[in-house]
């Protein structure tokens, strides 16, 4: 005889087994796709408060709140060059509560060894920032023009010095694809950020630097520096008088820039990613949040679920050669 605890026991069994059964063949999101949100979603930055990644993810929240009935919490999770907050992005929950705030180093990272997850692992939602590089150089430099500075580097092969952000950082891949599209020879120098590569610039430590037009700009306004080139295929928003690489030269180099955009783990459903879809670009579209990206000098490029997804694989396909190409792969 079974004692009338026993009993119970095994009709609690029973019952949980019957509902987990019944329940595991009904997807997870349901329920919670007909509340969402229910409560607050957590956007995560894989860099530190106070740079241009963190600015603009939170003038976007502050934007788009008003189109959401739940807040949104912005969290900061820095380390290993922005691998830190990507893994911990596509690792979360596929419940639309937490959103990661994407940027280039998701196609470049993979591809040095140095992150284990790629694009696929997230579910775009949209593309707020698109940023090129700018070729710049001081304001006393002998070179007034692009086609002036590439035809020294050229004759002068290694003799122009090139800062950027660290060896296989982004800007580092520009002055690399401006290499091989122009056929010129830079001596490559690398520092801990493009700040310091533009601070070595001023200080005459290199001769160019090929950063995003807003780490330049305020020193282009003062007239201590000069853009000669931005290298994408329209003229930045920041700098409007710099004409394109291909304006001011001819070569048209395959280089896909720095971008920021959001987006969730691949397998949150559709309709959750549709709803913050519609309150982000909502959110995008305010004056309060175009205004925070004009005043860094920060690119404005909106694109959709779509749109953002070709930006990302043809980053990825683009880093996949030239990197093993310079021999930056630690695979």
């Amino acid at each position: 005889m079974y004692s009338s605890a026993a009993a119970g026991l095994i009709l609690v069994v029973g019952l949980v087994t019957f509902f987990t059964g019944h329940w595991s063949s009904v997807p997870f999101y349901t329920k919670s796709t007909a509340d969402y949100p229910a409560h607050p979603i957590t956007l995560v930055v894989p860099y530190a408060a106070g740079g241009g990644t963190d600015i603009t993810a939170r003038a976007l929240v502050e934007a788009s709140q008003p189109y959401l009935s739940q807040p949104i919490t912005v969290v900061n999770r820095t380390g290993g060059g922005g691998s830190i907050g990507l893994m911990e992005g596509a690792n979360a929950q596929a419940d639309g509560y937490t959103v990661t705030y994407l940027v280039a180093e998701l196609t470049t990272l993979p591809h040095m060894g140095l992150l284990p997850i790629t694009y696929e692992q997230f579910k775009p939602i949209i593309q707020t920032n698109y940023d090129p590089s700018a070729i710049t150089v001081r304001a006393d430099a002998p070179w007034q023009t692009a086609d002036e500075f590439l035809s020294y580097a050229r004759t002068h092969p290694g003799e122009v010095k090139m800062g950027n952000a660290g060896t296989g950082s982004i800007w580092h891949l520009a002055a690399a694809s401006l290499e091989q599209a122009t056929h010129v020879t830079f001596t490559h120098i690398p520092y801990e950020g493009a700040g310091p590569a533009v601070s070595a610039l001023m200080s005459g430590f290199v001769n160019a630097v090929p950063v995003s037009p807003a780490e330049v700009k305020t020193y282009v306004d003062q007239g201590k520096l000069r853009v000669l080139a931005i290298n994408g295929s329209e003229r930045s928003q920041a700098l409007p008088n710099v004409p394109t690489l291909q304006e001011a030269t001819g070569y048209a180099v395959n280089f896909s820039g720095t971008w920021r955009g959001l987006a969730v783990p691949k397998d949150t459903p559709d309709e959750i990613v549709q709803i913050l879809a519609d309150a982000f670009t909502r959110g995008a579209e305010q004056q309060e949040f175009r205004q925070t990206m004009a005043d860094h000098g920060l690119g404005l490029l909106i694109r959709d679920r779509d749109g953002f997804r070709q930006q990302l694989q043809q980053s990825h396909d683009l880093y996949a050669r030239l990197i093993p190409e310079l021999g930056l792969s630690r695979k």
